[in-house]
């Protein structure tokens, strides 16, 4: 089949609409994985992965590995800046900004609604849909740490980089498991990943990475660090100074994001300390909103919606919400954007790109570990359970199902399952 020559006559797309189609590509995409992206931060880098390399080709595994690892280095909810940073490679700024609003609002307003005192997955059949959707989890995962695998660990040396990296990341729970993972994997590519071939025994040809070229000037990169490190120092000196409790609200929940390692579960003692301890909110309230973060989709950074709904500093109800929300992502997507513009001029030298070799080899033994806790240690507790991911595994990777669908597929044999004697 011959390929169609261009017509002459017909006029070039305009950049604007070019941008433009961009932008509602990005809102449809990010629409979708705002209400499926069940299963928590390692779950939705799977969500993430089908939807921008496998299904949309955006980018491909060794680019989307980069971003994943830039986001694991920097404090902050590293799965939001991923997707944020999808946003950004497809469609500039006002791209990023979409598949964040995508992505966070449709968890943020089920947050809103269970603050306000409407229990969406409350008793036996709400329980059951949450089961299964964590069984589901598994299926994402698995899929995610196969299709990555093969691209980011695909020879020995690599492939030996991701197992010592999820061994380590066992074996040191928390972040400091996380962050000595990946410094292990830079370290490793350093030493091991400067272009040599162990399996062949020879030099390989040059390499050419695929370009992660972000849409973010240096300036740009610097107002972002600056606007960072200010609002960090800033905002405790202001709100003591003015004794505004909008300004007070917003510091605690700015501070929670700019020091958190390792994902959303670890801001949870930040939040205790910065609400519980000094009173603005009682510890049952807490742990309730906390339960119901890790059952919606989305981002579990959400959890700040419902604290500054409840919390009494502040305005409270949905301008507390509003507050609290933007506060505790604003903080990773300046780090974010400060470091872009940066590997924009390093990420194509040779060293770094041997820094990410490991380093993405590390994030691959991440996702081993976190597919063993706590995705499957929590989500599969018996046969059962065993057979509904088996049966979501195989219609994602054999049958090609979206992943959408899968997550269907999981609530409904969630409430089977619930239905069966015990």
């Amino acid at each position: 089949m011959t390929e169609r020559a261009p017509d002459p006559t017909a006029r070039p797309e305009k950049p604007s609409s070019r941008g433009a189609a961009r932008v509602r590509e990005v809102l449809a995409a990010f629409s979708v994985l705002g209400v499926t992206s069940f299963g928590g931060p390692v779950a939705h880098l799977g969500y993430f992965r089908a939807e921008a390399v496998s299904r949309r080709r955006w980018l491909g595994d060794t680019a989307y590995g980069d971003l994943v690892a830039i986001a694991q280095f920097l404090p902050g909810p590293a799965s939001s800046q991923v997707g944020f940073g999808l946003g950004l490679l497809r469609a500039g700024p006002v791209g990023a900004l979409v598949a964040f609003v995508a992505f966070t609002l449709p968890s943020a307003l089920v947050m809103f609604v269970i603050a306000t005192g409407v229990g969406l997955f409350e008793g036996p059949v709400g329980s059951a849909i949450v089961t299964g959707l964590g069984i589901g989890a598994v299926a994402i995962v698995a899929h995610a740490v196969i299709g990555m695998s093969r691209a980011l660990a695909p020879d020995p040396t690599r492939a030996s980089i991701a197992v010592a990296a999820a061994v380590l990341a066992l074996a040191l729970a928390g972040p400091a498991g996380q962050l000595s993972a990946i410094a292990l994997g830079v370290l490793a590519g350093l030493a091991f990943c400067r272009g040599s071939d162990p399996t062949a025994g020879a030099a390989v040809p040059a390499v050419h990475p695929e370009p992660l070229r972000f849409p973010v000037s240096r300036a740009a990169g610097v107002v972002c660090l600056v606007a960072f490190a200010s609002l960090l120092v800033g905002l405790p000196a202001v709100a003591a100074a003015t004794g505004s409790g909008s300004i007070a609200l917003v510091d605690v929940f700015y501070r929670a994001g700019a020091l958190v390692f390792g994902g959303g579960h670890v801001v949870l003692p930040l939040l205790h300390a910065g609400l519980v301890e000094p009173g603005f909110v009682d510890d049952n309230t807490f742990l309730t909103g906390y339960a119901a973060a890790q059952a919606v989709p989305g981002p579990l950074f959400t959890f700040a919606t419902y604290l500054g709904t409840v919390a009494d500093i502040g305005p409270g109800g949905a301008l507390g919400a509003a507050l609290a929300t933007v506060a505790i992502f604003a903080p990773g997507f300046l780090l974010l954007v400060g470091v872009l513009p940066f590997w924009n001029a390093l990420g194509s030298r040779a060293p770094v790109r041997a820094l990410m070799r490991g380093a993405n080899a590390a994030v691959v033994g991440l996702l081993v570990a976190a597919l063993y806790d706590p995705v499957v240690t929590t989500a599969i507790t018996g046969v059962a359970p065993f057979c509904l991911a088996l049966v979501c595994f195989v219609l994602l990777v054999v049958w090609r199902t979206p992943p959408w669908a899968v997550v269907a597929v999981a609530a409904a044999g969630g409430l089977l399952l619930w239905t069966l004697p015990a």
